[in-house]
């Protein structure tokens, strides 16, 4: 009999896939994460972990299953929380999820399952995994969930091969409505419980006060940039060719104070993101005002009215060499290959149609159509149909 070490959160999607992967056949152990012990930046009563490990333990005690606490809150802040104050400091916006599933739980807690004896690892992740034999080699796929809602494999797109082998997502051919049916007829405590919203494993994080663990509040001026401001509409340049156009095209605009007008203070631009609008108190606007590029060297931020304002648009994005990723090695790009995806560069967000271009001065992704708030520090995440095959961090 196989052995799958199942994370169980001490919600209805790992509570559920622990059962299903019980009917299949598989011995089952349950073990929880516990990664974070700060409750002093958390909002409370919103998933704090003792109640999710409460939860856990109850969900095990019903199968019949093992069940395990596991603290890795020491990894967590080495590879997650310091990497996110990094970024934020560097004015990126990091994507904790993806990394905690790449560096926690495909890899520190894959490890300690595999040392129980473990064959496979399950999570209630909604997407599927897939296999495809080339030239007598195994190729696995990562593949989008059933549920068009709630389809998590973004969250996942930084997995390898290595990874993917050992990985098991019971719930991947289900809809969450069927999930909950699932567990209600089981009467699962987790049945009705709310998904979490919050930072992977921690809960909802309130994200200044966060940050400012760290990172000190420094005031500066947020500057409103106008629709028809001249850095828009400037003549480009002649290219020596497309590598040099695509360079220039994946480039974010660099403002400077002149370019606009003051319109209001901050505390601190490493605190903000690109296509953010709350959090500005500045009013008197017609239109909300979103941010559209923010510099943590000058401690400034940029502005503009609407959501369509020009700012917050770009068709081309660039991912350095060592921040590629394909998930399918066999269909990496050599320098001067060019493939057409399907790409997003947020969850949730409807995949849009584009094509890669690869050169040694990096991977970039040229959208069909111009794409709202591009992110340094977000990933994209490729898709041929509805296999995720390679990411990457915006740069």
């Amino acid at each position: 009999m196989k052995r799958v070490v199942v994370g169980l959160s001490g919600g209805v999607d790992s509570s559920v896939a622990a059962y299903l992967l019980q009917e299949q056949g598989y011995e089952v152990i349950g073990l929880f994460m516990k990664n974070w012990h700060d409750d002093s930046v958390t909002i409370s009563n919103e998933c704090p972990w003792l109640e999710d490990s409460n939860d856990a333990l109850l969900v095990a005690e019903k199968l019949g299953i093992p069940f395990q606490t596991v603290d890795l809150s020491e990894q967590y802040k080495e590879k997650i929380v310091d990497y996110m104050f990094h970024e934020y400091e560097q004015g990126r916006t990091p994507n904790p999820d993806v990394l905690c599933n790449r560096e926690i739980k495909f890899d520190v807690f894959m490890k300690i399952a595999l040392s129980l004896g473990a064959d496979f690892v399950a999570t209630g992740h909604y997407c599927r995994k897939g296999e495809v034999v080339i030239n007598g080699t195994t190729h696995y796929q990562l593949l989008a969930g059933i549920d068009g809602n709630k389809d998590q494999s973004y969250f996942l797109c930084q997995l390898s091969q290595s990874q993917l082998a050992k990985a098991l997502f019971p719930i991947g051919e289900l809809t969450k409505p069927q999930v909950r049916e699932i567990a209600t007829k089981l009467d699962l405590i987790t049945a009705e419980k709310k998904d979490s919203q919050g930072l992977c494993f921690i809960g909802k994080v309130r994200l200044p006060e966060f940050l400012q663990q760290q990172l000190q509040p420094k005031e500066g001026l947020i500057y409103e940039i106008v629709a028809s401001a001249e850095i828009y509409n400037k003549e480009l340049p002649v290219f020596s060719n497309f590598e040099e156009e695509l360079q220039y095209k994946s480039t974010p605009i660099q403002y400077i104070p002149a370019d606009g007008k003051v319109v209001g203070k901050h505390q601190g631009a490493h605190y903000f993101t690109i296509g953010q609008r709350k959090g500005l108190n500045v009013g008197g606007t017609k239109e909300a005002l979103f941010i559209i590029a923010t510099d943590v060297n000058t401690n400034a931020i940029y502005t503009g009215q609407g959501s369509h304002h020009p700012g917050l648009f770009r068709s081309v994005l660039r991912v350095q060499p060592s921040e590629i990723h394909w998930i399918r090695e066999d269909l990496k790009l050599k320098s001067g290959q060019s493939l057409s995806v399907l790409a997003r560069i947020r969850y949730r967000q409807e995949l849009q149609e584009a094509t890669l271009y690869q050169y040694d001065s990096g991977l970039y992704v040229v959208f069909n159509n111009p794409q709202s708030a591009m992110t340094q520090g977000q990933f994209v995440a490729c898709n041929i149909g509805d296999e995720l095959v390679g990411s990457g961090v915006i740069s």
